[in-house]
């Protein structure tokens, strides 16, 4: 699931969300907006079962995945394109 929240400006937080057993280990969003950098954004668990992470950016297309622990690469229920 993605949240976007509208910030002052013409920024964007979008909110990563993953449910805890979607997959093992540690799960990086990875995209062009941190120049496909894995660990950088790292999603973590919340108490109500789940594991986000949020990311600010402009107005714009992105690509991203997740990457998994072993690297393992999946998408998004919503796909791999994100459009602010």
């Amino acid at each position: 699931m993605i949240k976007r929240s509208k910030l002052f400006g013409n920024k964007t937080r979008v909110t990563f969300c993953l449910p805890q057993a979607a997959v093992d280990g540690q799960v990086s969003v990875v995209g062009t907006f941190n120049e496909w950098e894995p660990g950088r954004h790292e999603l973590k668990p919340r108490r109500d079962g789940t594991r986000t992470v949020s990311v600010t950016v402009g107005p714009g297309r992105y690509r991203f995945r997740y990457l998994a622990t072993g690297g393992v690469w999946f998408d998004d229920e919503v796909g791999d394109e994100l459009l602010v």
